[in-house]
């Protein structure tokens, strides 16, 4: 899958083959796969975990912010 990460300065990542996105949600902690169900929801302070299958795990540190998955591309726009 695709994985965008944009804050309202930069771009924090931005990659294909993605395995894994683990991320802060408002009520918990959660993962999206491969062709997860459509989503739009609403992020916490936390750290956003980005695995590439055979690869070290990458950290991103957000204040917050919105995740919407949709034709197997998560695009989160943090804080």
């Amino acid at each position: 899958m695709k994985v965008d990460i944009i804050t309202p300065g930069s771009i924090l990542f931005t990659g294909d083959n993605i395995y894994l996105v683990q991320l802060p949600g408002v009520d918990g902690s959660f993962e999206i796969m491969n062709h997860h169900a459509p989503l739009i929801s609403v992020l916490k302070n936390g750290r956003i975990k980005v695995v590439v299958k055979g690869e070290t795990p990458q950290y991103f540190e957000v204040k917050g912010g919105v995740i919407e998955v949709q034709n197997n591309k998560v695009l989160i726009l943090a804080e």
